[in-house]
């Protein structure tokens, strides 16, 4: 469900950054730009990218290096999966306090045109790691469970 959830949030981020840039883009053409239309833009491109990260990631559709796991056997790149995906899970809950600290020292700090508190764009790095140790962390059960197959 908060797969479908995630895909949603993206599908709605990525059609109101399309409508909002070529809304803008026509304003200016016009002669009466939006001035706050890039910063909103921004804001919920990044947004975007954070969803597109982790459902990207769930689907093993991160860039990866696979040279190493191709010439081993079976067994041990069980092994070496399960230690990555726990490598991963302990940099970024250990990455996660400072994302929290950061996002709490930008939100005086206000932005562009609309004054937008500049946690509302930091922020997304917190929710990015968590999301991202939920999805590793349902992997590595299931790496966990799976068979060794041969």
């Amino acid at each position: 469900m908060i797969n479908r959830i995630e895909t949603a949030c993206a599908a709605i981020l990525l059609t109101a950054v399309v409508l909002l840039v070529g809304a803008g883009s026509v304003a200016r053409a016009m002669g009466s730009p939006i001035i706050w239309s890039i910063e909103v833009a921004q804001l919920l491109f990044l947004w975007l990218c954070i969803f597109s990260i982790d459902l990207a990631l769930q689907q093993d559709r991160h860039f990866g290096l696979s040279i190493l796991l191709d010439n081993v056997p079976p067994s041990v790149r069980k092994a070496i999966e399960i230690i990555n995906i726990v490598v991963l899970i302990g940099l970024l809950t250990y990455l996660l306090q400072f994302a929290w600290k950061n996002m709490v020292l930008m939100h005086p700090r206000l932005d562009g045109a609309l004054q937008t508190p500049g946690s509302y764009f930091h922020a997304s790095m917190l929710v990015g790691f968590l999301l991202m140790i939920r999805t590793l962390t349902v992997q590595l059960v299931q790496a966990i469970r799976q068979k060794v197959v041969t």
